[in-house]
This record gives structure tokens, C-alpha cells and sequence, in this order.
């Protein structure tokens, strides 16, 4: 074990042997594919870029990051800084590791971004920038290399389904009717959160930290993972509802001048801190499964304001516009 545990880590040690002056440029490197960066720019393209691509790049990025919470709630794989001391921890995590959501999800979201700008350019940009935030999360001592891999290729395969399947999905989806769409969107949402807990409870109940692990584990790890599972999958089960009721609304066009744009940033925007805000005044004690549920339904709420609260929003106060027969035709 011991052999094993130093092969794993070495890699790390190495890369973090590039000295401390890349603990900061690495820090803002890897908050490109943070939860933050990603609401922000799932909301940009939305909201003010084109409604069609940020559909369906909400749709594949939170699908994603809900399959990658689902593993790691599965498979309990720990942090470098967890097993070994001699790791520095330049970032703080409390999930597990494998595999690395950021990884995985830079891949979907900014390969997805390349490839539909059609330009090479950008394609070139976003794998660049992908490799630089695979290579961020080993340096930060919260990945080994194997975690960050696992990440690249569960999202490279999903970003290749999308791609390969988007239309016929959204059609197929479109041609649902009313019970069947809500049905499945429930069921897709609900049954990884059920599934998990039933794991955790049933099967890895009496889990505790190996006392190999040398590092600095944080207290409840199979919690976090958990809570962030719970809050990704009600964020599904939001925008997959808004954006249906809103594609049966007529939908609307991210088209405008940019002051429009920038208000309909700034006013969705303001909708969703208010909403988080409120989260940790009223449910910041609570802990375990409360704490999941609670994010589920936060997260529910905040995606389906996202998704179609703020567009009618946008419509009824004109900041924008019902969409055209061909600009709706990017949901259809």
C-alpha cells in the first residue's frame, strides 16, 4: 500500500515542484470550470448570446456534473492531500475525488463551446484551456493524475454523445407529451439522488477514513459529495421543465442591443444570489440528507427561474423578444 500510495502521489509532488509562485495563476486558471465560472457562463449564453446553445449546454453540463457526483458518491476515492502529508493543499475540497468534476466538466462545457463556434481557433483555445485546468487540479494537490484522466474521458464520451444526438433528442423531447416529459424529468432526476443515498446508507454506511490516509481529511466527506449530487440534480429537474414550458411559450431570442443584453444579465443574475443568499440564512445549519433535500430544492428553483421565470420575465418587461420560427428552431 505503501508503494502504491507513493506511486500516486509522485506525480503530484512533481508538478508542485514547480514552487509556490504557481499557487495563484493555477487558483484562477481552475476557477474557469468552478460552479461559479459555470453559472456564470451557462447564464451569458442563455440569457444574452444565443437561448438554443445555452439550452443545451445547460442541459449537457449539468448532466454531466451529475453523473460525476453520482461516481464519486460511488466510489469514495480520496484526495492526494487526504492520503499523503508531504501534498500541499493549495485549494480546498470536501467531496471526493474520482473523477475530477473539473476535468470533466471544462471538457464538456468549453470543448462544446469550441467545437459549435465552428472556428479553430477557438477549438485550439478551449483544449488548451482544458489541459491547463486538468494540470491546475493536480498542482492544487486536490487530484492525482488517474482522478483528472477518468474526468477527461467520462467527458469527452458525453461531449461526443451530445454532440452526435442533440437534434434527435430535442425533437424526441419536444414530441412528448405533458405527463410523459414531466414524468421523465423527474425520474432522471430523482432516481441518481435516491440511488446514491440508498448506497451511502445501505452499503457504505459505516464508512470512515482509512487510517493510511496521513493528509487532512475534511469531516464528512460522503456528506459533501452527497448535498452536491442533491443540488446538480435538482438544477436538472429546473431547467429541463423551464425549458419545455418556455419552448411551449413560443420561447425567446437572446437577440438585442447590448444594453438590453447586459440588463437581462444583471436582473437574472441578481434573482439567483438573492435565492443563494437565502439558502444559507435558512437552511446553513442543517446537515447529512436535510442538507441534500434542501439543495435539491434551491437548486430546483434557481434552474427553473434560469430556465423560464427570467426569460417570461425578460419578454414581459421588454428586454426581449418572443423568438422567430427559425431562431426557435436551435430547442426543436
Amino acid at each position: 500500500m505503501d508503494a502504491f500510495r507513493e506511486a500516486q502521489t509522485a506525480p503530484v509532488l512533481w508538478v508542485q515542484g514547480l514552487g509556490d509562485w504557481a499557487a495563484v495563476p493555477f487558483a484562477l486558471i481552475t476557477e474557469l470550470a468552478s460552479q461559479s465560472a459555470v453559472v456564470l457562463v451557462l447564464a451569458l449564453v442563455f440569457w444574452c448570446v444565443h437561448a438554443g446553445t445555452g439550452a443545451r449546454l445547460f442541459v449537457a453540463v449539468i448532466a454531466s456534473a451529475g453523473l460525476n457526483y453520482l461516481l464519486k458518491a460511488v466510489l469514495y476515492a480520496p484526495r492526494p492531500s487526504w492520503v499523503s502529508h508531504r501534498v500541499v493543499a493549495h485549494a480546498a475540497e470536501s467531496s471526493f475525488a474520482m473523477p475530477s468534476g473539473h476535468a470533466q466538466n471544462a471538457t464538456v462545457l468549453w470543448g462544446y463551446l469550441g467545437v459549435r463556434s465552428g472556428r479553430r481557433p477557438w477549438l485550439w483555445a478551449a483544449a488548451v484551456l482544458i489541459a491547463l485546468i486538468c494540470v491546475s487540479r493536480v498542482y492544487l494537490g486536490v487530484h492525482f493524475v488517474r482522478d483528472v484522466l477518468a474526468g477527461l474521458l467520462v467527458g469527452a464520451v458525453l461531449l461526443w454523445a451530445v454532440l452526435r444526438w442533440e437534434d434527435r433528442a430535442v425533437r424526441w423531447w419536444r414530441g412528448l407529451p405533458t405527463a410523459r416529459w414531466a414524468g421523465l424529468a423527474v425520474t432522471v432526476s430523482v432516481l441518481p439522488c435516491v440511488s446514491a443515498a440508498l448506497w451511502q446508507h445501505l452499503v457504505l454506511g459505516d464508512w470512515s477514513a482509512s487510517p493510511d490516509w496521513m493528509g487532512a481529511v475534511p469531516p464528512d466527506p460522503a456528506g459533501a459529495t452527497l448535498a452536491g449530487l442533491f443540488s446538480v440534480c435538482g438544477a436538472l429537474l429546473g431547467g429541463l421543465v423551464g425549458f419545455t414550458l418556455l419552448a411551449g411559450r413560443g420561447w425567446y431570442s437572446a437577440e438585442g442591443a447590448l444594453t438590453a443584453r447586459a440588463a437581462r444579465f444583471v436582473l437574472g443574475l441578481s434573482v439567483i444570489v438573492l435565492v443563494l443568499v437565502l439558502q444559507d440564512v435558512l437552511f446553513g445549519d442543517l446537515a447529512g440528507l436535510a442538507l441534500a433535500v434542501a439543495e435539491f430544492a434551491v437548486y430546483a428553483l434557481v434552474a427553473l427561474w434560469a430556465s423560464f421565470g427570467a426569460p417570461e420575465t425578460f419578454v414581459r418587461s421588454g428586454l426581449a423578444q418572443r423568438s422567430s420560427a427559425g431562431q426557435a428552431s436551435g430547442v426543436r
